[in-house]
C-alpha cells in the first residue's frame, strides 16, 4: 500500500469541525455535560488496521489528534472511517452498530452511551 497518504479520512474533516465546535458556547455546554474523555480508533477499511487515534476530550473540551495523554480514556471506541461519520452525523445508531460488531468499545460503557451524534457540530456538509 504505497499510497496510503498519512491520513484521508472523512473522519478527519468531523473531527476538525468537532474541534471548532468545541471551541463555541454551545461545545463547551456538551462538554460541561458529558464530561468524558473518548479515544477513538478509526481505520480506514477495517478495525483494527491503519488506525488513525483522536482523543475527544470532553473534560477539557478540545479534540487531539493521537492517543489520550492524561492516563487513562474514559471509553475507547473502535470503528471504520465510514462507521464513524454515520454514528456522529446520526445516521447509524450506536447501540446498533456495536450490536452489529462495528463500534468496538472498551472501557466504561456508561461514558460509551453518552458518544451520541448530540456532541458532534451537524456539519453543513462533508
Amino acid at each position: 500500500m504505497a499510497n496510503s497518504s498519512n491520513s484521508s479520512l472523512k473522519s478527519d474533516a468531523l473531527l476538525d469541525q468537532m474541534k471548532q465546535h468545541l471551541s463555541t458556547d454551545a461545545g463547551k455546554e456538551i462538554a460541561k455535560k458529558v464530561g468524558y474523555v473518548y479515544q477513538l480508533n478509526i481505520s480506514p477499511k477495517k478495525i483494527g488496521t491503519d488506525v488513525v487515534v483522536y482523543t475527544i476530550d470532553l473534560k477539557k473540551g478540545e479534540v487531539i489528534k493521537g492517543p489520550y495523554e492524561g492516563g487513562k480514556p474514559d471509553a475507547t471506541l473502535s470503528f471504520k472511517d465510514e462507521d464513524f461519520i454515520k454514528i456522529a452525523l446520526g445516521k447509524m445508531n450506536p447501540q446498533m452498530a456495536f450490536l452489529r460488531g462495528a463500534l468496538q468499545i472498551k472501557g466504561s460503557i456508561s461514558a460509551a452511551q453518552k458518544f451520541t451524534p448530540d456532541i458532534f457540530p451537524k456539519p453543513a456538509k462533508l
